[in-house]
């Protein structure tokens, strides 16, 4: 998986492996209005001392100790606070019961070096028989959500299935972290290995506590990832506060519970991320053998940046509709591990599906993933 991206929603790098039961397609009366919520920014980083952990042996998971009233968490409290326009002691109040996570700070490790990149294998895990009829029966329930969000927001349905099938299998793998403790740990105690994101944390954070005040949940009541990502679309609580929308009008956004709320602002992420409406996502294309024209053609990576005519000038070969594509188009390589790499032409739109996780490997499973959802519905299976 990809890191976390600034405006992310989640990172499917990163995501938990943890599964909670699954949640039941919600079917709702279609919203006369869907309003999102106002842009919020984020906070600067404020440095802190590690905690000091007890851990009993032969326990499965070593006992959680709360931050509870150190100094460098009132005046991470405080900060926020003020940032976000909250109550001093509220703030403090909440982040004293703000737990250190042993595995929150393991898992947001990356991979071990040396990994080989696989997209027929990474394909493989999410375009499968068993996810492919959750998506239709997701898509069955939910169809009259789907079709007003493509019309608002220009986002064709598969799409929106794709990332949420991809995200969390339809809402199966949701994460069971409390949230608190997940941004509290990443945002106090960063692990030392990987490069330090603990003031993208700290700014998360602070958007939670946000979050929990104007939606009046109880903020150690709510689950997510490991990184702090929450509901079946995954969204950080940054990106619901700037991106998500009360799709189905009941004055409350609630991204784990209401599938209305979750392709309302699935949708309106993509369309605030630069989504054409009309517009493919990518095209077949065959590489240029040169390995010079080759290496330029892949220097912007998933930018998209070369016309079909500078493509062809390079030696890339397009078909008639790649060739008539009106945008620029990016060269995409998906390795295979030993064996040869697969391309795709990318269009800005193949990119904006990329901005909801900074991965090739990760777009193309979401579109592959909608399209077998809809195939497999046109079908009747």
């Amino acid at each position: 998986m990809l890191g976390l991206a600034p405006a992310l929603t989640r990172a499917t790098e990163i995501e938990a492996p943890t599964a909670t039961a699954a949640n039941p397609a919600l079917v709702q009366p279609l919203p006369a209005t869907a309003k999102a919520k106002p842009s919020t920014r984020h906070l600067a980083a404020h440095r802190s001392k590690p905690p000091k952990t007890a851990v009993k042996r032969g326990d499965p998971e070593p006992d959680l100790v709360s931050y509870g009233s150190r100094a460098d968490v009132l005046a991470l409290a405080d900060s926020l606070a003020e940032r976000h326009g909250l109550d001093p002691a509220w703030a403090r109040a909440q982040l004293a019961q703000a737990r250190f996570v042993p595995a929150v700070a393991r898992l947001i490790m990356p991979p071990p070096a040396g990994t080989a990149k696989n997209w027929a294998a990474y394909r493989a895990r999410f375009i499968e028989p068993e996810r492919v009829r959750a998506g239709a029966a997701f898509w069955a329930a939910n169809a009259a959500w789907l079709d007003a969000a493509e019309q608002r927001y220009g986002v064709p349905a598969a799409v929106v299935v794709g990332i949420i099938g991809v995200e969390t299998f339809y809402g199966r793998v949701t994460g069971n972290f409390r949230v608190l403790d997940a941004l509290a740990t990443l945002s106090l105690d960063f692990p030392v290995g990987r490069k330090d994101r603990s003031e993208f944390f700290r700014a998360e954070l602070g958007q939670f506590l946000r979050l929990v005040m104007t939606e009046q949940l109880p903020p150690a009541g709510v689950k997510g990832s490991f990184a702090g990502a929450i509901g079946l679309g995954q969204f950080m609580p940054g990106s619901i506060n700037r991106f998500a929308v009360d799709f189905d009008g009941n004055g409350h956004i609630d991204m784990a519970n209401s599938a209305a709320d979750v392709i309302g602002s699935v949708a309106h992420y993509l369309a605030e991320h630069g989504w054409q409406p009309g517009q493919p996502t990518h095209f077949a294309v065959k590489p240029p053998v040169d390995n010079v024209a080759r290496a330029t053609l892949l220097l912007p990576d998933i930018l998209p940046s070369f016309s079909p005519a500078q493509m062809t000038d390079l030696g890339a070969v397009l078909g008639e509709a790649a060739l008539a594509h009106p945008g620029p188009l990016a060269l995409v390589e998906l390795q295979n591990g030993e064996a040869a790499p697969s391309f795709v032409a990318g269009t800005q739109n193949f990119y904006a599906v990329t901005r909801y996780n900074w991965s090739s490997y990760y777009a193309l499973a979401v579109i592959e993933l909608g399209q077998a959802v809809a195939a497999a519905r046109a079908a009747g299976r």
